[in-house]
């Protein structure tokens, strides 16, 4: 950044009002995408309270669908009866980029109940299988939920690192330059004054002089 210890001449001062119109601009940018960053901020912070929301209400049919289950086939029971197969879960992400920030939509598939790597209960019921299906939904919705958090974790980061940014251009950078300006814009024209005084008084002395 030109300095106010360089010389106050015109071309110093046309080049600082450049410098300032970009310093400008740059803070127009960042507070731009800092009111972009806090807009995205909140939608994503919706998605996870209603997420979160629906996470919650799927661990109480869980409770009830668990007691249920226990209740029909007690908990020695229920304690060798199949869990589901952890195999063949696929987690998909897709990523794509918001003002800089990566920011992913998830997907986690699990393997249908009647697949081949389904183990077959020797004792099947209705109520241990509604209670492996509510819990396969918590899983699922449990990706969801890592999904949101992380996004707004990193928009979280970005949106502090714009605001700092910003808020130096505006309290630091811009305050600076313009007092830069001021001081030479002031100082030049003293010395333009001063030059003209001269001048006039050496055009009386002159014209004094030839008297």
């Amino acid at each position: 950044m030109t300095g106010p210890e360089q010389a106050p001449t015109r071309a110093a001062i046309l080049a600082l009002k450049e410098e300032r119109t970009v310093v400008a601009e740059a803070y127009n940018f960042l507070d731009e995408k800092r009111l972009l960053l806090a807009a995205e901020l909140l939608r994503q912070l919706d998605l996870y309270q209603r997420q979160l929301a629906e996470t919650e209400s799927l661990a109480v049919r869980a409770k009830q669908q668990l007691a249920a289950a226990a209740s029909r086939h007690g908990l020695q029971g229920l304690g060798v009866y199949p869990a589901a197969s952890l195999e063949g879960i696929q987690l998909v992400a897709r990523p794509h980029n918001f003002m800089g920030v990566t920011l992913l939509e998830t997907d986690l598939t699990m393997p249908p109940a009647d697949s081949a790597l389904a183990a077959t209960a020797s004792n099947p019921s209705a109520e241990a299988e509604a209670c492996r299906v509510v819990f396969q939904e918590i899983l699922q919705q449990s990706a969801a939920l890592a999904e949101q958090s992380g996004n707004l974790h990193r928009l979280l980061v970005e949106y502090r690192l714009t605001e700092r940014r910003a808020r130096a251009l505006e309290n630091v950078i811009l305050p600076e330059i313009d007092q830069a300006l001021g001081d030479m814009t002031v100082h030049l024209e003293e010395v333009e004054l001063e030059d003209v005084i001269r001048a006039h008084v050496r055009g009386k002395a002159g014209i004094a002089a030839k008297h």
